[in-house]
């Protein structure tokens, strides 16, 4: 296969190549020159774009370092499942990122030591209040006939309990800058994990996040159904009007998906121009129904170009409904879903429900 690179794609992969091999793989130059023309062939032959996670999963999975990924990705190549970013991110995810996961037990560790913290403040606050009741019963029981020392021992028990509550006044304050830090560290901790389980581009959930939540549903014996959501003109935009074009387009569906699945599912994005909803206890009839909602939506959309006042075409979707039956994962259900969109469409339908 020819390669057209420019010179700026090969310079620019050759410094992302220089950092993964000293920090990751320790090849020589001449292996590393050699992976690297596979890892380039391979992203021109899928159509994908060089960026830095699409040329760090694929440059792993030509140094078969991997052994779960490369399994994975060698699977949906023997389907001829469509290899594009959305999918390659959700191999990152899945067999790669571990950080997410380290920085989430870290806080949980933190959350734990100010939870420990809190509660030895309360005890002590608690501890100061019987203290100072002490006091007030010893005072009340002073000996009249050796009243010197008896005022010496309090004025001495006195200063010991100001400086106690001072103790506790400053603990107090570090307990409150430790909880503002706290604050300030959930906040972050939202934020990333916001970043880690959404599309940046349209908001829904990535694959790896609905994969993670199919796993879970299916461990609670619960049914799982997926509805596929295709736009089959996308291309038809982008090539005709442009890629911010195409972004209006695909911004515009994936509210409509949100808009119609509102508590009752999980909206995701799995595809380059595919949605994915999944539902739990529902049957493929309901489902059929909140596909046709958002089909509906999606047809009341219109579009007229800013530059000349010309009127777009209507957005077309293909839907197809699948019920988890034998598959034991997402990837299964969700390509079950696909096979009956793309059935949907050669049938001239708007939606098909698979196994019927």
């Amino acid at each position: 296969m020819q390669l057209n690179l420019t010179e700026e794609m090969i310079n620019w992969l050759l410094c992302v190549f220089s950092g993964i091999e000293k920090m990751m793989f320790h090849d020589s130059m001449a292996i590393a020159q050699e992976k690297m023309t596979k890892v380039c062939i391979f992203l021109e032959h899928h159509a994908l774009p060089p960026s830095p996670l699409n040329y760090q999963v694929v440059y792993t999975y030509v140094s078969q370092s991997n052994l779960k990924l490369n399994a994975a990705l060698d699977r949906a190549i023997a389907q001829k499942k469509p290899i594009d970013s959305i999918f390659i991110e959700q191999l990152y995810f899945d067999f790669m990122e571990q950080g997410h996961k380290m920085k989430t037990a870290i806080v949980r560790n933190v959350d734990s030591v100010l939870g420990t913290l809190t509660r030895n403040a309360n005890n002590n606050e608690q501890n100061i209040v019987r203290f100072t009741e002490q006091i007030s019963d010893c005072v009340h029981a002073i000996d009249e006939n050796n009243l010197e020392q008896t005022r010496h021992a309090l004025k001495m028990l006195s200063k010991q309990s100001e400086h106690l509550l001072a103790q506790h006044r400053q603990f107090k304050q570090e307990i409150a800058k430790a909880k503002a830090l706290q604050d300030k560290t959930q906040k972050q901790l939202t934020q990333l994990r916001k970043q880690h389980i959404t599309d940046q581009q349209t908001g829904l959930y990535k694959r790896h996040y609905l994969n993670q939540q199919t796993q879970l549903w299916l461990g609670q014996r619960k049914a799982v159904c997926a509805i596929a959501i295709q736009i089959e003109n996308l291309e038809h935009f982008i090539n005709n009007y442009g890629d911010v074009i195409g972004e209006v387009i695909l911004n515009k569906v994936a509210k409509q998906v949100q808009k119609y699945v509102l508590e009752s599912g999980l909206p995701g994005r799995t595809g380059k121009d595919e949605f994915t909803i999944l539902l739990a206890d529902i049957e493929p009839e309901t489902a059929n129904l909140i596909a046709e909602k958002v089909r509906n939506g999606v047809e009341k959309l219109r579009f007229i170009s800013s530059k000349n006042g010309t009127k777009l075409p209507a957005i077309h979707l293909a839907l197809g409904i699948a019920k988890h039956q034998d598959e034991d994962n997402f990837n299964s259900l969700v390509r079950k879903a696909s096979l009956a969109a793309a059935k949907a469409k050669s049938l001239g339908q708007s939606s098909f429900i698979a196994g019927q």
